[in-house]
């Protein structure tokens, strides 16, 4: 048990406040877990198990005086930039700009593309669809022209022998049967 917990304080000096935290989300290392642990920087305590799992209290250690100076951190040092560098970033910069804009002009022409095939096409079907109704109006006008023909040819038909009929029950003169300048007996 002592070799495990000073394996671990081995591994604890190498791993970072948040690894050590997410370590402690393994059941491994719940076992291993015994006392207090000092890390370089930090202490760890054990607090009493709960429920949810085990919970740790990390109290980190005040930085010392002599930590400062090695963990003074400078910033790189700056290129020198020339004027012929910035000339070429505005270029590639405005190069950019122009082929962005491009492409928007090339995608509104396709759009405006789209919507002229849209209309054309609607067009054509509404002239297909008129010249459909109207073909269809003109052979239903035909249709009753032929009907009243032929009702009327049928009614002409039946007074003709009806006349007939009557003419010789009654004995009426050719001459006479004549209607509205029709004449019966053709």
């Amino acid at each position: 048990m002592a070799k495990t917990a000073i394996a671990y304080k081995e591994k604890m000096k190498e791993m970072s406040v948040l690894s050590l935290l997410c370590s402690c989300l393994y059941p491994e290392t719940r076992k291993n877990l015994v006392g207090e642990f000092q890390v370089a920087g930090m202490e760890v305590k054990p607090i009493n198990k709960r429920a949810s799992g085990q919970a740790f209290e990390v109290i980190l250690k005040p930085p010392s005086p002599v930590s400062d100076a090695a963990h003074c951190v400078t910033s790189p040092p700056k290129k020198d930039v020339s004027l012929e560098d910035i000339q070429k970033k505005l270029e590639a910069a405005e190069d950019r700009r122009r082929s962005q804009e491009a492409q928007v002009l090339r995608a509104l022409a396709e759009k405006r593309e789209h919507e002229r095939d849209v209309v054309m096409k609607a067009m054509e079907e509404n002239s297909n669809f008129s010249k459909m109704a109207e073909e269809k109006l003109t052979m239903k006008m035909e249709q009753i022209k032929e009907n009243r023909q032929a009702y009327l040819a049928s009614i002409m038909e039946r007074l003709q022998e009806k006349v007939r009929g009557d003419s010789k029950t009654r004995g009426v003169d050719k001459g006479l049967c004549k209607v509205e300048g029709f004449d019966i007996f053709r």
